[in-house]
């Protein structure tokens, strides 16, 4: 299985660079490949960040996502990967991504992660 590529998403200029706003994208039909079992993972990925610069295009972020279709990663993995690449084309002055999967064997499970990430001293 090959590994998504950041090189798919696409940004724009903020329009409003001078003002601190929150922009938050939910993506409902998430997908992913359980590396273990093979199985597909369900869930939905909230995007919540404050742009600089740029912001994502939305269309290209949906053609990003839908790689994971076929990428076998474990819940923790694959959230903090989408972090890391869309940090890296974006630069945002925040980000967060809460990421919600539907249960398996009666356990639901979410993973959070940010940038700037504020609970951890460097």
């Amino acid at each position: 299985m090959t590994e998504p590529s950041r090189d798919l998403l696409e940004t724009f200029e903020n329009p409003n660079p001078d003002r601190d706003y929150v922009i938050e994208t939910i993506c409902p039909e998430f997908t992913s490949v359980c590396p273990k079992t093979g199985q597909p993972d369900y869930g939905t990925l909230t995007i919540a960040y404050i742009p600089d610069e740029v912001c994502f295009e939305l269309k290209s972020l949906k053609m990003y996502l839908q790689e994971y279709r076929n990428h076998g990663a474990f819940y923790e993995s694959v959230t903090n990967k989408i972090l890391d690449d869309l940090v890296a084309v974006t630069q945002p002055r925040s980000m967060e991504i809460r990421a919600e999967f539907t249960p398996r064997g009666g356990i639901r499970t979410n993973v959070i992660v940010s940038y700037p990430d504020e609970n951890w001293d460097e």
